[in-house]
């Protein structure tokens, strides 16, 4: 089946009707939804509801890349996971969970840390990736790759009670990408286990990168592309900075 032809049963186009009712989505939407495929990078408190949405959406693949394993103290946010998968790998555990939520959706499992070459590889074949991991270092990684495979990133982060979100839509060349934003090396890791979070934080920033690849993935309305959402919780307030792409990164540079 090419990805242009409609490959729907009835019993599938019940399941999906409320979003193939969508104005500017029909059942064309719900087909790109289910012929992409979205890399999650991290299954913890912002990976697990963005999981949980797409799935639930109808995304054909994910694949869900994390080295952790599941914790006690992780229960409080990462709503992918619970008592009993405590111990196990994330992945497998977000893989249970998803596949109750969409039994139709191939998911696939990374349990250890990639390399820039690895993540390059990986990233040749997506749609589109979430960035739900909770360190400079590792985001960094996923931006090269991004650029060089010329990808969409959707970048979301939480910290206690505030949050912030983005898209990098490398497949545009006026777009800003991760490091713009953020010089590499110049930026204090920060995460939740020194600092705290409160867990609906990071399920609505998670919410929102699921939003955002499904509006990347089918063409729709206006992303996040060169624009920083800021969220504070304890005000219910968003701010919005406008990003512009620096000609001298060295990541997307114009210069290079």
């Amino acid at each position: 089946m090419s990805s242009n032809e409609i490959d729907f049963n009835d019993e599938q186009l019940l399941h999906y009707s409320r979003q193939i009712m969508l104005p500017h989505f029909g059942v064309e939407g719900q087909q790109q939804l289910q012929d992409a495929h979205v890399v999650i990078m991290g299954v913890g408190g912002l990976g697990s509801p963005a999981a949980m949405y797409l799935a639930a959406a109808g995304v054909g693949t994910l694949t869900l890349v994390d080295f952790d394993t599941v914790d006690n103290s992780n229960l409080q946010r990462q709503i992918v996971h619970n008592t009993d998968s405590i111990g196990d790998s994330k992945t497998s555990s977000a893989k249970n969970t998803l596949l109750k939520i969409n039994p139709e959706t191939h998911i696939h499992c990374i349990n250890k840390q990639l390399t820039l070459i690895e993540l390059e590889a990986l990233f040749k074949n997506a749609n589109c990736v979430i960035d739900a991991t909770d360190n400079f270092e590792t985001r960094f990684l996923i931006n090269r790759a991004c650029v060089v495979q010329k990808v969409a990133l959707v970048s979301a982060a939480a910290i206690q009670y505030e949050g912030q979100i983005t898209v990098f839509d490398n497949r545009q060349k006026n777009s800003a990408c991760y490091a713009c934003l953020y010089a590499e090396g110049g930026e204090e890791n920060t995460n939740c286990s020194d600092n705290g979070i409160l867990a609906p934080v990071v399920g609505i920033l998670g919410s929102m990168q699921a939003l955002e690849a499904i509006k990347l993935i089918c063409s729709i309305g206006e992303t996040l592309q060169n624009r920083l959402l800021i969220f504070d919780a304890l005000s219910l307030q968003w701010r919005t900075m406008k990003l512009n792409k620096d000609p001298e990164c060295p990541v997307c540079g114009f210069k290079l």
